[in-house]
């Protein structure tokens, strides 16, 4: 890919030159695919998996073609189907044969096309009539099956097929799913709890239909490395304590990561200091105080405190503890609990386990993080 002005990328894929590390779960995902072995790609949300996908659809063998579909903005099988054509109508060429038979398939559903303002890229919408929309899903893929090449569909997001009013879709797709051959899947997620009711409870029709990989925070010492090459490539001075004090800050999580070195190397001062990078860091606290505000209207009292509680720790293992709710005066256990499950099904917070297996929370949002320590 061309080389562009800011090597942080926050949004997209812009080529394994400003990719940092994930070796060893692209060679899974890759070895996992042409293998025959569909994968479900778990991760907190802006931790770079779809950064991580991306580019392992880059990295496919010649014999393979990628299709990339986010399914988050979907909220039924028809606007599945708007994506999944969308996606194959973006990505196969239509010079040969198959790949003809297929967009005229697509075509034969009369798609209405319109082109993304932002990108440029085509966005197709189909009409179809009440309980259509199963039988031209189930025509796409059967295409795609008799395609010459490999096929890897990598749908992300997949936990939204959770809140579609239709009964039963992952039913659905699984039956369909279950009898291709030349077809291999990416299933990814960042609702860990959906994605692991989907896929690792026996009930469900996902049930060890797919391998498993979880992925992480980059290792530090690698994305120090990433962020001092790119600094130094542009002729930026910034020596290795600045790096760690911006990764700490940013707490190693991907996105942010991305964004306060986008925003420093944005400010073309090659002498990069500990002055700099905070001010920088300060700035973009303060563009997110209204959002920030906006989060209290939004919350109940007690969960707007418990947000609040949870930020200024950063982790809290044991948020019914009495010494926890008595430092931040959160009332009840019960009470706690409540806020707690709310503040998840919103996407507020977030639980994992640590290496040693201990169950935690913490606050998605790094900078509402941040923001808070600093009050």
């Amino acid at each position: 890919m061309a080389s562009i002005s800011n090597p942080f990328i926050t949004t997209g894929y812009q080529g394994s030159e400003y990719f940092c590390d994930r070796e060893e779960e692209t060679l899974t995902l890759k070895r996992n695919l042409v293998n025959g072995q569909s994968t479900t790609l778990i991760a907190i949300r802006r931790i770079g998996k779809t950064g991580l996908v991306r580019h392992v659809l880059a990295q496919l063998p010649p014999d393979h073609t990628g299709i990339y579909l986010d399914i988050l903005p979907t909220e039924n099988l028809k606007e599945f189907l708007n994506a999944l054509a969308t996606a194959v109508f973006s990505t196969i060429p239509e010079q040969s044969k198959p790949g003809k038979l297929i967009l005229d398939f697509i075509k034969s559903l009369r798609p209405v096309i319109t082109f993304d303002p932002l990108t440029g890229f085509p966005q197709l919408t189909v009409v179809v009539r009440p309980g259509e929309a199963e039988r031209h899903i189930q025509s796409v893929l059967k295409y795609l099956e008799a395609y010459p090449n490999k096929v890897v569909i990598a749908i992300d997001e997949f936990q939204q097929i959770m809140h579609y009013p239709e009964k039963n879709t992952d039913a659905f797709l699984r039956s369909i799913i279950q009898s291709l051959n030349n077809v291999r899947f990416i299933f990814s997620g960042s609702q860990q709890h959906l994605m692991m009711q989907l896929f690792a409870d026996p009930s469900r029709p996902f049930y060890q239909s797919a391998g498993f990989l979880k992925i992480d925070k980059i290792e530090a010492d690698k994305y120090a490395a990433f962020i001092h090459h790119h600094f130094q490539h542009d002729g930026y001075k910034i020596e290795n304590e600045i790096i760690r004090a911006m990764l700490e800050w940013a707490d190693h999580h991907t996105y942010y990561v991305q964004l306060l070195c986008n925003r420093v190397f944005a400010t073309g001062d090659n002498n990069v200091n500990d002055v700099l990078w905070k001010e920088q860091a300060s700035r973009l606290l303060q563009e997110q105080e209204i959002v920030f505000f906006k989060y209290r209207d939004l919350l109940t009292k007690q969960q707007w405190l418990l947000l609040k509680a949870i930020a200024q720790d950063g982790i809290v293992y044991y948020p019914t503890s009495k010494d926890f709710i008595a430092a931040y005066q959160l009332g009840s256990p019960a009470t706690v609990l409540r806020s707690l499950q709310a503040l998840q099904q919103k996407e507020m917070i977030y639980s994992d386990y640590n290496k040693e297996g201990q169950l935690f929370y913490s606050v998605y949002d790094v900078l509402f993080r941040r923001w808070m320590q600093g009050r």
